[in-house]
């Protein structure tokens, strides 16, 4: 009986190793699959970082852009309005000077005319700078959208 004991005892040494032996390879196997996650985890959260700091610096490029658009249109709004002025002042001295009606209605129908052709004129400089302001302003937000966009739908490396 003690053949059997000692039989029964060894066998169960055995499988007590055995299951020492698997449960060491299965913890060691998780540490390995835990760390791995947590590199990628690290890397993903960096490349995210990266990204959105890139979104920040597309979305201050395009502020100053805007800036320096509206700076330009205010500079020349106000050339605008000075030319005006001066072009009112010396038609308020022309009419001071006229002799006769029909001078008079030349006079009024001439400078409505250039007035209307200057507004004309200047709305259409104003409109093409708001378009290329606009255009240059969005072509960085819209460069970082792209990017966001290849790399948010790159597949995840395995």
């Amino acid at each position: 009986m003690t053949d059997k004991i000692i039989a029964a005892t060894k066998a169960f040494e055995d499988v007590v190793a055995q299951t020492k032996q698997n449960l060491e390879g299965y913890v060691k196997t998780q540490q390995e699959q835990f760390e791995k996650a947590s590199s990628q985890l690290l890397k993903s959260y960096e490349e995210l970082t990266t990204l959105s700091k890139g979104n920040v610096d597309a979305f201050v490029a395009s502020g100053t852009v805007v800036a320096k658009g509206a700076e330009i249109a205010g500079k020349q709004v106000a050339a605008f309005t000075q030319a005006s002025l001066e072009k009112n002042v010396a038609a308020g001295k022309a009419v001071l000077a006229v002799k006769s009606i029909r001078e008079l209605i030349d006079l009024q129908n001439s400078y409505f005319k250039s007035t209307l052709d200057a507004l004309v004129a200047e709305g259409t400089k104003l409109q093409e700078l708001s378009v290329q302001v606009t255009n240059d302003a969005l072509a960085p937000i819209s460069a970082r959208v792209n990017a966001t966009v290849q790399k948010l739908t790159k597949p995840v490396a395995a």
